[in-house]
């Protein structure tokens, strides 16, 4: 290697050197309370940017329409960084029963904070309120005043309701009385969203109205409750017996047991899930949130039977292996 080449290395490899030790030197001139200070700072930072609330939007619009993205437009023109979970849009029109469901369902698996924007209203454009309710975990409901929040404060309990009457809060001028889920609640789920105290909302409300659900009941004969819903598209049936008060009749995997769905009974093996028994074959068994069901293995228990709601169950205490 030429002689000015070795020394050109050299003295780059030097250079080198000498800017690495001036960066050390100056980082050790810090002082170290500096330092401290300066990391203490960053991450009180980072710990006050929670992240953002997600609004649970469940409606009985379908999917066929414009209603649904109208909805979410007014909300980001609200609140432009709105993270929005569809929950469904397909529950069964007008089924208030339903939707109350979907909630009980649902909100176990989202934080506290979170907005659940629930549209199905028959009433719309009636005297019937629109609410804002916040329950005891914290989760804030934004829907008409119709039995919707009935299964989740019967569990959860309520901290308060809030008509909605701000006019601040809603789209103000040629207000529609037939789409509130754009005018009214889709606009106050965005100011939730966005940290707007919910208590503006309006004022304060202490009846609201309830579902009136026939409670489970336990006697000589078994139990009786009721179809809650339909788990479509497979057409299993879900009853409100939870699994708790089914062991309270002492039947064990694999037992059959007699069960009568409005008039007709059947007898049906208890088993853990539907690949227990042969295909086109019927089941009842435990489903994922706790509540007896009925279905056949890959098919539908409602088509079979022509299931329609509202239908009573009652199961038999008396077990057939």
């Amino acid at each position: 290697m030429p002689r000015l080449q070795l020394w050109q290395q050299v003295a780059t490899r030097a250079g080198l050197i000498l800017f690495l030790s001036g960066l050390l030197v100056g980082v050790s001139a810090v002082p170290a309370q500096t330092l401290t200070s300066h990391l203490a700072r960053t991450s009180r930072r980072a710990s006050s940017e929670a992240p953002r609330p997600v609004i649970v939007f469940m409606t009985d619009f379908g999917i066929s329409n414009d209603a649904v993205p109208i909805c979410k437009g007014v909300i980001l023109s609200i609140a432009p960084d709105a993270r929005i979970v569809d929950l469904t849009h397909e529950v069964t029109p007008y089924s208030i029963f339903e939707g109350a469901r979907y909630l009980y369902g649902t909100t176990p698996y989202f934080p506290a904070g979170t907005v659940f924007l629930a549209v199905i209203d028959p009433g719309v454009g009636s005297s019937r309120k629109a609410l804002v309710v916040k329950s005891k975990r914290g989760q804030y409901f934004v829907l008409p005043d119709n039995g919707l929040i009935t299964l989740v404060e019967q569990r959860d309990g309520l901290e308060g309701l809030r008509e909605i009457t701000n006019p601040a809060w809603i789209i103000a001028g040629a207000r529609s009385s037939t789409f509130h889920g754009r005018d009214i609640f889709s606009p106050v789920a965005a100011h939730l969203d966005r940290g707007d105290d919910w208590t503006e909302a309006g004022a304060e409300v202490k009846a609201f109205v309830r579902l009136r659900i026939p409670a489970v009941k336990l006697n000589s004969e078994g139990i009786t409750g009721q179809i809650l819903a339909i788990d479509e598209p497979y057409g299993s049936l879900i009853s409100n017996v939870s699994a708790e008060d089914f062991r309270k009749l002492g039947y064990s995997l694999g037992e059959k047991i007699y069960v009568t769905i409005g008039s007709t009974k059947m007898l049906l093996p208890y088993v853990k899930t539907f690949s227990d028994v042969p295909l086109g074959k019927p089941l009842l068994y435990v489903d994922s949130r706790g509540e007896i069901a009925v279905a056949i293995n890959q098919d539908s228990f409602r088509k079979k039977f022509n299931v329609k709601l509202p239908a009573s169950i009652l199961i038999s205490r008396t077990p057939r292996k």
